[in-house]
């Protein structure tokens, strides 16, 4: 990276941090990555990032090579940093197709580029991974100046950090990079009194919004198949089978690519079934559409739905309604539904904002691109205005903006 003063360097004491960048978590134990993981955040845990890697859903194949970045205090795992060399822009779900296309135009290599992030998976968490017992800023900046060398070993044009925090975007915005404002419709629990249960979360709806819910969850039981929640644990043979099936026929059904191989799901039945909650349409004793979900501390996170048979508002019974009973059930203050789908907002699901963090190496590349983000962030904030005006909720009961 030529431009090296648009990120701020460290002196280091070698004797009191290291900075090691390795291309695989298998150089480095499960509990020590795991213990600099925030204790909602199921998606930066040791054992998803490793089954991505083990299960060659990661690396030649799809384009995402691994550089994490580690800093070591003495034998302790101080922080590290999910970072990807990528020589392309699928499954981010933080779209930069056309800044590549604008490089492109302007001679400018716009690939390799790197990417601070979960492959494939568009859920807000911590990038800048750092243990709790360490002091946050040095380590952090040791964090950065890993990155910098990555960077600077591979010239690439650009690193992004997605869906970071909104702490983590202050201290990014601080040595240089860009913010980019996004959204996404989450559920989020009352606070400080909780919903007791399903029907008091629908008492905060507005009449003919509440009506519509408790049509559609009617609809969704009348189809004469049997609808259940089963945690990773409890389930079996065939429920594991249909993960991987749904995802592939789902990914077949919008010509979209599926990046996650059938390893990866049998990884993840191996060693992350424990985070794992699946709801599942049966007939007979074959599920026959489902969703696969992850929960960590207080937070569910939403992320494969597919099917084998349509069924009226079936997608929204086994995507939302029985994820938003388990959140209740369990007192969990955050439901993430993914991306996209203004549908959500109908069903008691808000718009949210999510961050991601640029630095772009080029000055003239960065000029247009920081003349673009300006603009699309009053964008985004409009359109999130917008939907909190036409939320289902009772006034008074409204979700506050984020």
């Amino acid at each position: 990276m030529s431009r090296r003063t648009r990120i701020k360097g460290l002196v280091l004491n070698s004797e009191a941090l290291r900075i090691q960048v390795i291309s695989s978590l298998a150089h480095v134990p499960a509990v020590q990555w795991n213990a600099c993981v925030d204790d909602n955040e199921p998606f930066t845990e040791h054992a998803f990032l490793y089954a991505l890697e083990t299960s060659r859903s990661v690396g030649e194949r799809t384009g995402w090579l691994p550089q994490f970045v580690l800093v070591w205090q003495g034998q302790t795992l101080a922080g590290a940093v999910p970072l990807y060399l990528k020589d392309n822009s699928y499954g981010e779900y933080i779209f930069d197709w056309a800044w590549a296309q604008g490089a492109a135009r302007g001679g400018i290599a716009y690939y390799p580029k790197l990417v601070a992030a979960v492959p494939f998976t568009p859920a807000t968490g911590r990038r800048l991974l750092v243990h709790p017992s360490c002091e946050r800023a040095p380590i952090v900046s040791a964090l950065l100046d890993g990155v910098q060398k990555v960077a600077q070993t591979h010239d690439v044009s650009s690193v992004h950090f997605l869906f970071c925090t909104e702490g983590e975007l202050r201290e990014l915005n601080a040595v240089g990079y860009r913010s980019r404002l996004s959204y996404q419709f989450h559920w989020h629990n009352r606070s400080p009194q909780p919903y007791k249960n399903f029907d008091d979360f629908l008492s905060a709806f507005r009449s003919p919004s509440r009506k519509q819910v408790k049509k559609e969850r009617r609809i969704a039981a009348g189809h004469g198949l049997r609808i259940g929640l089963r945690e990773g644990g409890q389930m079996n043979e065939r429920e594991w089978q249909a993960v991987g099936k749904l995802y592939d026929e789902n990914a077949d059904k919008h010509g979209a690519i599926t990046y996650l191989t059938p390893a990866f799901f049998q990884a993840l039945r191996d060693t992350f079934a424990h985070r794992i909650v699946t709801t599942f349409a049966y007939d007979g004793e074959q599920p026959v559409a489902g969703t696969l979900n992850f929960e960590k501390g207080t937070h569910i996170y939403g992320r494969y739905w597919g099917c084998e048979v349509e069924r009226e508002m079936l997608h929204f019974e086994l995507c939302y309604y029985q994820l938003i009973d388990r959140a209740i059930e369990r007192g969990h203050c955050l439901f993430e539904a993914g991306a996209q789908g203004e549908h959500k907002l109908k069903r008691g699901l808000m718009p949210s904002f999510t961050h991601s963090a640029h630095l772009i190496v080029d000055p003239s590349l960065d000029r247009a691109i920081a003349g673009f983000l300006t603009h699309e962030q009053n964008v985004v904030k409009h359109h999130v205005q917008e939907y909190t005006r036409h939320a289902p909720y009772n006034r008074g009961d409204e979700v506050p903006l984020p």
